[in-house]
C-alpha cells in the first residue's frame, strides 16, 4: 500500500494574495501542483525549490508568510 503525503509552499504577491504549491509524494514519486493556476510537474529532487521558483516566475509570488523575502 503507497503511503500519501502532502506539503505545501505559500508565498503572497505584491496584491496581497496567497499563492499555494503543494508537493505531494507517493512512494518515492513527488509531485508538484500549483492551487492558483493547475500547473503540475514531476518532480524527483527538490520539489520545494521547484515550488518556490513557479510561484516567483508564473504569480510573481516572493513574499515568505514567514516574514522573509525571496526577492533578493
Amino acid at each position: 500500500m503507497l503511503e500519501i503525503n502532502t506539503s505545501k509552499v505559500s508565498r503572497w504577491d505584491h496584491h496581497g494574495r496567497e499563492h499555494v504549491v503543494r508537493v505531494l509524494r507517493r512512494g518515492t514519486q513527488r509531485t508538484v501542483r500549483c492551487d492558483t493556476c493547475g500547473w503540475r510537474k514531476g518532480a524527483q529532487f527538490l520539489p520545494w525549490l521547484k515550488a518556490d521558483e513557479h510561484l516567483a516566475e508564473a504569480h510573481q509570488a516572493t513574499v515568505d508568510p514567514a516574514g522573509t523575502q525571496t526577492d533578493g
